[in-house]
């Protein structure tokens, strides 16, 4: 007789009723014999997904840059915590490091930090990692990691905390929940806990009957937590995700599986269940524990601001047309406009009096489809 993740979440529905979407998420990413980022390495091509490291060391070599830039405006602090929320394969860090190993004086400061759950990603960070010039120490928590100033990269992070989805109703917003249907097939219903008119967003107060809300309470904790440990030790934080610059409603919620979308109610643990990350919450949650939160960038906006286009170029110099012709194509799956490039959207926080580069340049575009 099997006991897969699928027949445990049958079974407690069954016995304690239908469950929120967030514990549902919860279970299928995290549980720790079959959740999805505790079975092994999603990554790549041969995975499921391919994120912004994968595609061009460019991308974490523009985050280092704009990280030790952030570390001077914030006065060089020795010591200072250099800290990756979900560091998937080390791939980030590792062309991270290479930029910074052109800084001893940052090296000198820092220690490494990876906030990881899955033993799988942390024995390939691990070997990713094996020559970098910081060693790095691996927390299950963000909190875990010890007291100074910090500085935060967390690419692709948020948009995997489990999300809450409630419907609009006649009477209201009601919880939307993972249930039965009439032959014991894992379903949405819709619950009775109902959403507090004065916890509806002012963007979603005007929804249809049927819309979708969606609210991440565990990113903004989360968000909360690192925002508290910039104000009180210093420091700097930079978040990128898909999601939206301002809260709208929408049904987000999603399934991918070898590069393809999939039912999210397959499979459990079989599949990434992902959401669209709402920016805005994430920065009112920062500046509701004292931080400022910098936003309105597109990666797009970003990365260029920063330096892609020219970083391509140096890249490129010399090189056979094959390498070329890879690079720009990395460079349009970066930052290209039906790509990564308007879909994700970046956030920085810092404590008040810092304004990190290049939000404190020209105005963004508005590209928030």
């Amino acid at each position: 007789m099997t006991d897969t993740l699928s027949d445990r979440l049958v079974a407690r529905i069954r016995e304690t009723g239908p469950i929120t979407v967030a514990a549902y998420m919860a279970e299928c990413l995290a549980d720790p014999g079959d959740g999805y980022y505790m079975r092994g390495d999603p990554f790549g091509t041969a995975g499921d997904f391919v994120t912004a490291p994968e595609v061009s060391q460019m991308f974490g070599e523009l985050i280092g840059a704009w990280t030790l830039a952030l570390w001077y405006k914030i006065g060089a602090p020795d010591p200072v915590r250099l800290v990756e929320l979900g560091p998937g394969r080390g791939t980030l860090m590792a062309d991270f490091l290479r930029v910074a190993s052109l800084d001893p004086a940052f090296l000198k400061a820092a220690s490494l930090h990876l906030v990881e759950i899955s033993p799988a990603l942390k024995q390939r960070q691990a070997e990713t990692l094996s020559g970098a010039p910081l060693t790095p120490e691996w927390h299950d928590r963000f909190e875990d990691v010890p007291d100074g100033p910090a500085l935060v990269v967390a690419n692709e992070f948020f948009d995997a905390l489990p999300v809450h989805q409630f419907v609009r109703t006649e009477s209201g917003w009601q919880e939307r929940l993972v249930g039965l249907d009439a032959d014991g097939a894992l379903a949405f219903v819709v619950g009775s806990t109902r959403l507090p008119d004065t916890a509806v967003p002012a963007a979603c107060r005007g929804a249809k009957v049927g819309a979708i809300l969606e609210t991440s309470p565990a990113s903004t904790a989360a968000m909360a937590a690192i925002a508290d440990r910039i104000v009180k030790h210093g420091g700097g934080a930079l978040a990128i995700d898909y999601g939206h610059l301002a809260t709208a409603p929408g049904d987000t919620f999603q399934a991918v599986r070898g590069h393809a979308y999939a039912d999210p109610l397959k499979k459990p643990g079989q599949a990434d269940l992902t959401a669209h990350v709402d920016f805005q919450a994430l920065g009112e949650a920062a500046e509701a524990a004292g931080a400022v939160a910098h936003s309105g960038l597109t990666q797009a906006d970003f990365l260029l601001r920063l330096g892609l286009i020219e970083r391509a170029g140096r890249l490129g110099h010399g090189q056979e047309e094959r390498v070329q012709n890879d690079i720009r194509d990395a460079v349009e799956r970066l930052a290209g406009p039906d790509a990564m490039g308007h879909l994700f959207k970046v956030l920085a926080v810092t404590g008040p009096g810092i304004l990190p580069e290049p939000f404190d340049s020209r105005p963004a575009a508005p590209h928030d489809p």
